[in-house]
């Protein structure tokens, strides 16, 4: 069990090895740490009265605890101590103050770069390294694997350097492979601790950013143009500034997002703030019926989900801004080029490339549009449960790091 103070009133406890967590009342927590520490229920009780100068209801508190998954039950085994976490003296050189240095000093080279040659920015053109549509496809789509990989492991590396047994997870959505990081432990030190986790990853971009144009850079051939090294690393280096811009789409669950729900002390602002929402909508609209139970939330993430609109409305913005400034252009320049070597009236390697690359993106577009519908099919199979059979969660539920 896991006990951090999260202001005067207030203490975040739950489980490292089931990610399980609660907010409690001081005095709540301070009953369950008597628990903990092995105390009878009746002398934990009168404790709290003698203490608090009040009661408190012991079967309440019990059926609290054992929802959370706090109790042991009678019979059931205790909870084998936790496997050493490996790597952790990588994770305290990664971010050393030496490392920082480093990082430090390619971010600042990489920008004075950019500020002397122009034409080291990141622009959606630069996508376009070959005139082979089908090369450009297989070497963004694979090329981003390993900037994925280093993404990832900086947010274990983050993790681990604390102690916490982080891993990477994958995962299937349709037609892509989502890489994530599992934190759940990362709730059980203080929020001060909980920053770098939640931005290694961007960190790790804004580096590998910097590096790959400065690989760029040094293997200019002595005309100025770029060699097909740079040309690949500033390809790449586009999809990592996109990967950056994504973080800022707030409505999500990036990591911005849970670097402005920490800062902000809130637990769920994600479904809080829709749920506040929604309620607010069905509300005008005479639908009491449609609303929520928002005690299901603690006050802080209620208060804050009611102001979080512009935030939600910034990362919509984002979004706009991804898609005139980066989709659009490289769909029309993937499309003019296409279209050239479609239309030129010659069947030559060009035309045979551009026109298997325009097949495999059609496969992928109907693929995704089977699968949705699959999903969606199943979704409608899967039978309703009765209201009655349904447990609510209390004010306390567990949340996942």
């Amino acid at each position: 069990m896991s006990f951090v103070p999260e202001g005067e009133d207030e203490v975040l406890v739950g489980r490292l090895d089931t990610g399980s967590y609660a907010v409690f009342p001081a005095d709540g927590a301070q009953l369950l740490r008597r628990l903990t520490e092995g105390m009878p229920l009746d002398e934990a009780a009168a404790w709290y009265e003698e203490t608090f100068e009040e009661p408190v209801d012991v079967e309440d508190f019990v059926a609290t605890i054992r929802e959370l998954g706090f109790v042991r039950e009678a019979g059931a085994e205790e909870v084998s101590p936790a496997a050493p976490v490996r790597f952790q003296r990588l994770a305290h050189a990664v971010f050393s103050p030496v490392a920082w240095l480093c990082y430090l000093a390619v971010l600042v080279f990489w920008l004075l770069a950019v500020a002397r040659h122009g034409e080291l920015r990141p622009a959606p053109s630069q996508i376009f390294f070959v005139r082979s549509l089908l090369a450009v496809q297989l070497v963004i789509t694979f090329g981003q694997v390993p900037l994925l990989l280093a993404h990832e492991g900086f947010h274990i590396l983050a993790g681990r350097r604390l102690g916490l047994p982080t891993r990477l997870r994958l995962s299937n959505r349709l037609t892509y492979i989502v890489a994530e990081t599992q934190t759940n432990g990362l709730m059980s030190v203080e929020r001060r601790k909980r920053y770098l986790p939640f931005l290694a990853g961007m960190v790790c971009d804004g580096v590998v950013l910097a590096a790959l144009g400065l690989i760029a850079a040094a293997d200019r051939h002595h005309d100025g143009g770029f060699s097909l090294t740079g040309r690949v690393c500033l390809a790449l280096g586009f999809t990592v500034v996109m990967r950056i811009c994504w973080q800022f789409q707030l409505y999500l669950r990036t990591d911005l997002y849970y670097v402005f729900a920490t800062a902000l002390r809130c637990y769920d602002l994600h479904d809080a703030s829709k749920a506040v929402l929604r309620n607010r909508i069905w509300r005008l609209l005479r639908r009491p019926e449609r609303q929520v139970d928002e005690s299901r939330w603690s006050e802080q993430d209620r208060r804050v989900g009611a102001f979080y609109g512009p935030f939600i409305l910034l990362g919509f913005c984002v979004l706009a801004a991804i898609t005139v400034f980066a989709s659009v252009p490289v769909t029309v320049g993937y499309l003019r080029i296409a279209t050239h070597a479609l239309g030129s009236g010659r069947v030559d390697a060009h035309f045979w490339d551009s026109l298997l690359s325009l097949v495999l993106n059609a496969a992928q577009a109907v693929a995704l549009i089977v699968l949705s519908r699959q999903k969606r099919r199943e979704q409608r199979r899967r039978t309703t449960p009765e209201p009655s059979s349904v447990l609510s969660p209390s004010p306390t539920a567990p949340m996942e790091g």
